[in-house]
Parts: structure tokens; C-alpha cells; sequence
């Protein structure tokens, strides 16, 4: 039985689910096992339609509404420290208005309201979500391996880089990611054009999706993400992952017992689909169809402390999050069970591939040979 070098997963990536108070600024305190000072936090209100997701990150620097950065080639904008996966948006000043983590804690991040109260963030009596990953506590280093510098924020031991490169012009052209090992998961933005997020993944390799919309995987395409290895990723001449412009990429690399990246096929069977094992008892989950349209969803153990597991939120979406009973998951100690009806299209249409992605709560068997509960 194989084991982990990660026995607390929540060292490395932790859940926090919160009621808003509408306070300015509040602190916001994790209660995993270990203390996490999250370095890249993506973030959810629960209860309102038309509010953006959030994801901000230590690279970029927090306290959004009052950083700067440069902005593309010829221009004198100036960029904050939040985007939204949801959006093609570019970097700007919402945040100043709809809510932002102007900072994160030993243990946790500070939430300020902004000039509504804070709709995004911390809105009087709604629910909020936290996804949370720890990376090199905002220390970065000037990575060589590509054909231009990137600066990377890196992790080795949970498989986690944060990337910001600034290429001249579309040439295609090899960025170096810091990992040390080929990523599994690698999702990109472009800080400074309206342009969509791109989410490459190793089960389909070259190309990639669109996180901000239902299309499927492109992976008869060039022009996006192409070679990985375990020291770059190359990227074609779409303005979505090369250009003139800032662009950050997110880079994971799979590491046993704590993540897991790849893909099963449904069968359509109504509350009996695929069992997908990771290895783990997963945290948080993401799934993607291949083929199909249909945002990617996303499941935690933090709103589903039980199974069959419903409550979900669609990455594409500004909605609230859903509980109908039909995209719905067993997590278990060692994976997690497709439960939904057939006639959904999102988690089980017959012979269609999806993509999935997950984090742990707890490793199936400890580094010292010890297995884990199950749910």
C-alpha cells in the first residue's frame, strides 16, 4: 500500500466556510489542523447571484485597491491584486467597491468590505467560501529555465508554483514553472486584456478550456499550451497565454496521497456512476467535461459534511451556490462516486470524458502506514 509524504494536507490547502457579518476589516481564522497562511485564496459568496468569484494570490501583493503594478505594453494602467475566474475582466478597481483581502494572517486572511458593504467578501448574513493554498509565504525568485525569465513563487513539497512572466510579442515560447517535476494541472490568465481563462490538463495535454465558459476542451490547437515537462510549459501565440502583457499562471504538480489529477468516463446509470479513486479522502473536488458544454463544478467537504454531496458552485458562473439534489458525489476515505442522475450532462453523460481535480483531507495511509476514517 502505497503511502504520502504529506500526512496533514491542511498544512498545505484548507476550507473555510463563513458567515458574513459585514464588518470592515474582519479576520478570517482557518480551523484545519495546522496553521495555514494561505498564499493564493479564491473566494465565493454562497447566497447571492451576480457576485464574481474572487482569487487573489501573495505574488500579486493583497490589499488590492491600493496596489500597483505595470500594466501591458504602451499602456500606464496600473493593476490591483485581484481577478475573477468567472470574468473576462481584466485587472482593475472592483474591488474597491464589492469587497477584498487586503491581507493574509498566520492562520487565516483579513476581509475588507469595500464601498457595498462588501458583496464579494463579507455581506452582512451570507454564506461565504474560501479555497486556500499554501505556496512560499510571497517569497519569489527569477526562474531561467524558459526562453524568458518568469518569477516564480514555488513549493516543491505540495506541488504548487505560482508563475508571472511578461513576454514581448506572441512568439511561442517555453516558461519555466520552478516545480521540479512535470505540473498536472496548469491554469493561466492574461492580467491585462480581457481574455479567457485557460486551464491545461495533463489527462488531455495540448490545448486546454476555458474556466470562465461551458466550451469544451480545445486540444486540436497550437496556439495555447503544448509541451510540459519538469521544468516548462510552452505556450503558442494566443494573447490568452502569451503577448505584450502580465500574465500569472497557477502550476500543480500531482503529489500522492494530498492531490490528484485526471479522468473517467460516464455511464449514465441514474445514482450508480464511476468510482474515481485518488488515494485520498478529497477536500475539495472539481470536475470538467471534455467534450461537452457545461461549466467546471466544484464540491468540498466544508458545505457537504455529508453524503451524497450536492451543494455545488459552477466556476463559469456569478451564481449562487446550487443544492438540487442532481449533481451530487460520495466522498469517501479513498476517492469519490459519481451519484448524480444520468440526465445530467455536467458529471455522467454516457461515454462522455470528464476531467477532475482534488485535494486532500486526509491521505488514505500515513507515511507511518496508518489508514484514514471513512465518511
Amino acid at each position: 500500500m502505497a503511502y504520502t509524504t504529506i500526512d496533514d494536507p491542511s498544512e498545505f490547502f484548507q476550507v473555510l466556510t463563513y458567515t458574513g457579518n459585514g464588518s470592515n476589516p474582519r479576520n478570517l481564522t482557518n480551523d484545519g489542523n495546522s496553521d495555514l497562511k494561505p498564499d493564493f485564496i479564491w473566494t465565493k459568496n454562497r447566497s447571492d447571484s451576480g457576485t464574481d468569484h474572487v482569487v487573489t494570490n501573495s505574488s500579486f501583493g493583497f490589499d488590492a485597491p491600493n496596489s500597483t503594478f505595470e500594466g501591458g505594453a504602451g499602456s500606464d494602467e496600473t493593476l490591483n491584486g485581484q481577478l475573477s475566474p468567472n470574468s473576462t475582466a481584466k485587472q482593475n478597481n472592483p474591488a474597491a467597491t464589492y469587497g477584498y483581502i487586503s491581507g493574509h494572517l498566520t492562520d487565516g486572511f483579513t476581509a475588507a468590505a469595500g464601498g457595498t458593504n462588501g458583496d464579494t467578501m463579507n455581506a452582512n448574513n451570507k454564506e461565504f467560501v474560501a479555497w486556500q493554498w499554501k505556496c512560499n509565504g510571497g517569497t519569489t525568485s527569477t526562474n531561467t529555465d524558459g526562453d524568458i525569465n518568469s518569477i516564480v513563487q514555488v513549493n516543491q513539497d505540495a506541488g504548487f508554483s505560482v508563475v508571472m512572466y511578461k513576454p514581448t510579442n506572441t512568439t511561442a515560447r517555453n516558461i519555466g514553472h520552478g516545480l521540479g517535476t512535470t505540473p498536472s494541472l496548469i491554469i493561466i490568465r492574461n492580467r491585462q486584456r480581457v481574455e479567457n481563462w485557460r486551464v491545461w490538463h495533463k489527462s488531455i495535454g495540448q490545448g486546454g478550456y476555458i474556466l470562465d465558459n461551458a466550451t469544451a476542451y480545445n486540444d486540436n490547437t497550437s496556439n495555447l499550451v503544448n509541451t510540459v515537462n519538469s521544468t516548462i510549459f510552452n505556450v503558442g501565440s494566443d494573447f490568452s497565454v502569451n503577448g505584450g502583457y502580465p500574465i500569472a499562471a497557477w502550476c500543480w504538480a500531482e503529489k500522492q496521497g494530498y492531490s490528484k489529477f485526471g479522468k473517467y468516463v460516464g455511464n449514465g446509470a441514474n445514482n450508480n456512476g464511476p468510482f474515481i479513486y485518488t488515494g485520498f479522502k478529497p477536500r475539495f473536488i472539481m470536475i470538467k467535461s471534455k467534450s461537452n458544454t457545461g461549466g467546471t463544478y466544484l464540491w468540498d467537504t466544508k458545505r457537504n459534511p455529508f453524503n451524497g454531496a450536492d451543494d455545488t458552485v459552477n466556476a463559469a458562473e456569478a451564481d449562487a451556490e446550487t443544492s438540487n439534489g442532481i449533481m451530487t458525489v460520495d466522498i469517501v476515505s479513498n476517492g469519490f462516486k459519481i451519484k448524480n442522475t444520468g440526465s445530467n450532462n455536467g458529471t455522467n453523460q454516457a461515454g462522455t470524458e470528464y476531467i477532475y481535480m482534488a485535494w486532500a483531507e486526509n491521505p488514505f495511509v500515513t507515511s507511518t502506514g496508518i489508514p484514514t476514517t471513512a465518511r
